[in-house]
């Protein structure tokens, strides 16, 4: 597990090595707007950079701006732009054999399933008889068919509780690029979460519509995440000018205030995590429902991986980066 953890954050680091130091090799003269020939450039300079998506290599290159404008010169690589990666506390059996865990379905409810894992008694296990097995029942959810293979899962210790996250493996049909005649489109706006409508292929090519199609609102819960957001941006201003009167000073009188202030910062974050990932399986049942009453067997969705929020003022940027 420690190994398998440990590849996962230098594989990460590798790949940021790889962009900071692509950008920082094709530094552009102006790095606000980069011209044709320096788009060019700055891709074939990056592992994999011809299909990065740009807000990628802009989002590096406004980092590096700020530690030009900070520093008065470029960074040498990412070691100097970035700090110490942090590492999830997480356990990953995906990685371990038979010998140190095992999961298996309930024999009289197949909607549980028995996960067995060795954990140590002490905090420095020193030898075989330091460890034991543990057995926790953990409860499928009903989106996982009851035929799926199960497979070892990752477990996250958040606050007081253990979660895990579980993976599966169902067969399912090829899914085929051509040959539809019945598609859902899906479009996303701003004020619209996601509208969706029906299509038919006929015969003679001609395209129909089928129905007025569907929109799937959720104001309050967008007005909430905008709430939130505000929330977070003043608590991050608020924590910033405290960082400067407090220097590194531990004992300064408003280092009490400043960790008040990131404990609500991290609670915060939690909020709209939750929040945004709870609207996101919302919009995307809805989707699926819409497809399914339509009879369509494909759906088309909006890529939105490229999309920049930029020209259409500070407001409406801000909502689009952050929706």
């Amino acid at each position: 597990m420690v190994q398998e953890q440990a590849g996962r954050v230098l594989r990460s680091a590798s790949w940021r090595a790889g962009l900071t130091g692509g950008v920082l090799a094709t530094w552009p003269a102006d790095p606000r707007q980069r011209t044709p020939q320096e788009w060019e450039q700055v891709r074939a300079s990056i592992p994999g950079g011809q299909h990065l998506p740009s807000g990628v290599i802009k989002s590096r290159t406004r980092q590096a701006a700020r530690f030009l404008a900070a520093t008065g010169r470029l960074p040498v690589d990412v070691f100097e732009l970035e700090g110490v990666p942090r590492v999830a506390r997480m356990l990953l059996l995906a990685a371990c054999d038979r010998q140190q865990a095992t999961i298996e379905r309930g024999d009289t409810d197949p909607r549980r399933v028995l996960l067995r894992l060795q954990l140590p008694t002490r905090p420095d296990p020193r030898s075989y008889r330091d460890w034991t097995w543990v057995a926790c029942l953990i409860s499928l959810p009903p989106t996982v068919p009851a035929g799926a293979v199960v497979h070892l899962p990752t477990l996250r210790v958040t606050g007081r509780q253990v979660h895990a996250d579980l993976a599966y493996s169902h067969p399912v049909p090829k899914a085929r690029r051509t040959g539809h005649t019945v598609a859902l489109g899906v479009d996303w706006g701003l004020n619209t979460l996601l509208s969706a409508g029906a299509l038919r292929l006929q015969e003679d090519g001609r395209i129909t519509a089928l129905g007025a199609g569907g929109q799937f609102r959720a104001a309050g819960v967008l007005a909430k995440q905008h709430r939130l957001r505000r929330l977070s941006e003043r608590l991050h201003a608020k924590a910033d000018h405290y960082q400067r009167l407090t220097g590194r000073d531990e004992q300064h009188q408003l280092a009490g205030k400043l960790a008040v202030l990131r404990d609500e910062i991290r609670h915060v974050s939690d909020r709209r995590t939750n929040l945004n990932v709870a609207l996101s399986w919302a919009a995307a049942r809805w989707a699926v429902d819409q497809a399914i009453a339509a009879a369509a067997s494909v759906i088309y969705v909006e890529d939105l991986r490229s999309l920049e929020a930029r020209g259409m003022g500070a407001t409406l940027n801000t909502r689009l980066s952050q929706q």
